[in-house]
């Protein structure tokens, strides 16, 4: 198939002129993570979506600035719809949701506006995605230690902490986390944290020493061995045998 000639000379043109102004998009990696984490619940997805969507690497669509973030909202929504239905959300829930928002979209006069609803958008998805995720009823304390923990991966968490957080008593607050979860606190904290890792690992270029720091595993060496014990992998053989490998076989 012949290439269009008035197509890739403005290719190139734009290449040259992003180079010159040192304009660059957000790389695929990056594009990426923030949808896993909305696929996943993850409390890191509104932030990750914000420093995205209203970040200086987004793509320009537009030379008007609101119809260009109004696109990019719909890009944005496609592919957030579509990894919540990976991710188990009913196809007609996401459908429509992702219709609703399109249509309130359409309505806005402004960048800021859009902006907002992005933020809206994003938090109803990973909220939807949080409750598939926790099929199990739990009482309100059990759902607010879960909601911390998750909030706090990247901080020491221990029992004495939660339950200052929760103003329960550290005792009780194991006591009835066991009964209701089946594990013990420490256990569910592990499983988040390695759970993240893999994420980290399969989408991100940190190294296995940045992850282990940023989760608060105390060496690299500790990490690998946790990591091991849950996935019968180290981390380096599970990047290597999972880089990227949800998006692909999937697209």
């Amino acid at each position: 198939m012949a290439v269009n000639r008035e197509i890739e000379a403005s290719l190139n043109r734009l290449h040259f002129e992003h180079r010159e102004d040192q304009v660059r998009h957000h790389t695929y990696d990056e594009d990426l993570r923030q949808y896993e984490y909305v696929r996943r619940g993850d409390p890191c997805a509104p932030d990750a979506a914000k420093q995205m969507f209203e970040g200086p690497t987004t793509g320009s669509l537009s030379d008007d600035p609101l119809k260009n973030y109004q696109y990019l909202f719909i890009a944005s929504i496609t592919l957030a719809c579509r990894f919540c239905i990976e991710g188990g959300m009913p196809s007609e829930t996401a459908f429509n949701l992702s219709d609703l928002y399109i249509r309130r979209m359409d309505r806005c006069r402004s960048v800021r506006e859009v902006f907002d609803l992005h933020d809206t958008m994003i938090r109803d998805y990973t909220t939807r995605m949080q409750a598939i995720n926790r099929k199990e009823i739990y009482s309100l304390q059990v759902y607010r230690c879960l909601d911390y923990i998750e909030a706090h991966l990247q901080q020491p968490l221990t029992v004495e902490r939660l339950a200052e957080a929760l103003k329960i008593s550290p005792t009780y607050l194991s006591t009835l986390f066991r009964k209701e979860t089946g594990v013990a606190v420490s256990e569910y904290i592990r499983r988040q944290r390695i759970d993240t890792a893999k994420t980290l690992l399969q989408y991100t270029s940190f190294s296995c020493l940045e992850i282990a720091e940023y989760l608060c595993f105390s060496s690299d060496s500790h990490f690998s061995r946790v990591f091991r014990e849950y996935t019968g992998l180290t981390p380096t053989a599970y990047r290597k045998a999972n880089f990227r490998r949800h998006w692909s076989e999937n697209a």
